[in-house]
């Protein structure tokens, strides 16, 4: 169905042309790019060690559908920047594959025995996906960004390795 492949620097353009403003940017990457989306800031995270990026390939079609990355913090990694490019995608199963194999490639790679990601409180579509697959909220980890005089809320949501793996069986 979905493949993660490494994410390069000539793909740059082709998850560019997906972002049309500065909201749909802040919802896809949280506060660290600023729109318009550039070349340089992608390459900014290509360049950087702790964060590994992969284009979301539709296996069937062999055509990109959409990007995600994973980041690497001391104790844990954060899953982040999932996109799916085309809306009528949503809501097929697609998210909670793009996650299932993002936590996968971390748990397989890395000496890591939990997952994060953050999601703004409002994405409930997101929210329901994450906890599928086993997501829980920890309600001690929030934090707020401020877009055209509304503030966004954003939640953490955690999942362990065990917990993963038992679900996943």
């Amino acid at each position: 169905m979905i493949e993660l492949q490494i994410f390069k620097a000539e793909d740059a353009s082709e998850l560019i042309s997906t972002i049309k403003d500065k909201r749909e940017l802040l919802q896809f990457a949280g506060p660290a790019y600023h729109f318009p989306l550039t070349k340089e800031q992608l390459e900014s995270d290509l360049e950087n060690e702790k964060r590994l990026m992969f284009r979301v390939v539709d296996t069937a079609e062999q055509k990109a559908i959409g990007h995600a990355q994973i980041f690497l913090k001391d104790e844990t990694f954060l899953l982040g920047r999932i996109l799916l490019w085309d809306e009528n995608n949503r809501g097929k199963g697609y998210g909670k594959k793009i996650v299932q194999e993002l936590l996968k490639y971390g748990f397989d790679h890395f000496d890591r025995e939990t997952a994060e990601l953050n999601v703004y409180d409002w994405n409930t579509g997101a929210i329901e996906c994450y906890k599928k697959v086993g997501f829980e909220i920890d309600p001690d980890v929030m934090s707020e960004v401020s877009i055209d005089n509304e503030l966004w809320l954003s939640i953490n949501m955690k999942i362990s390795k065990n917990t993963f793996k038992y679900a996943n069986i």
